[in-house]
């Protein structure tokens, strides 16, 4: 009984060699970085698991006069990839990388895939409304009257990248949107 939690928890705290070269492949840091960011990411995260409280708790420290609370939401649930409600290193690298050295495209996808709340592979006016307003609230944005309102700013969105006329955002449409309209990047993607 007790063994196989503590298999468990070993498991969550040791980088296996499959663990290492899926790093390898799918993120620019070759092995030294990886295992430099393994010991950063136990030391924070003694357990091998980042949990959803925790990654708020980081992410108010960049935004600490905003409300990162729905935001982070959004944010955790992309990089869980697995839907476990924790994040474990692999997914955690992974989301580092592509957020720090991924090409516009990688970074762009990202994105969709955050804007993707239902995952189905469109994101539809009300799904960009809940992100655009957990963008305000975390950068303390007040001025939402108006031009600003978070669904005045959808539907200028909305019109503007809905090639087929869909009342929806396929990956393809957000992410070449994005690509042609720089203020439309910076806003739904900043760090694209």
């Amino acid at each position: 009984m007790g063994s196989e939690a503590s298999k468990s928890k070993k498991r969550a705290t040791h980088l296996a060699e499959d663990e290492v070269q899926l790093l390898l492949k799918n993120t620019h840091f070759n092995r030294q970085q990886i295992m430099e960011w393994h010991q950063g990411f136990l030391k924070d995260c003694p357990k091998g698991k980042l949990d959803k409280k925790k990654f708020i708790e980081v992410y108010k420290q960049f935004y600490p006069s905003g409300k990162a609370d729905k935001f982070c939401s959004h944010v955790f649930k992309t990089f869980d990839t697995d839907n476990s409600g924790e994040i474990d290193f692999v997914e955690f690298l992974i989301a580092i990388s592509v957020t720090s050295h991924g090409d516009i495209r990688e970074k762009l996808n990202m994105a969709f895939n955050m804007y993707d709340i239902d995952k189905n592979g469109r994101v539809d006016s009300k799904e960009m409304e809940q992100i655009v307003t957990a963008i305000y609230d975390l950068l303390g944005e007040e001025n939402r009257k108006g031009e600003n309102s978070p669904s005045k700013r959808v539907e200028k969105i909305m019109n503007k990248l809905d090639v087929n006329g869909d009342h929806s955002l396929t990956k393809d449409e957000f992410i070449n949107g994005c690509l042609q309209d720089d203020f439309l990047k910076n806003l739904l993607a900043p760090n694209a």
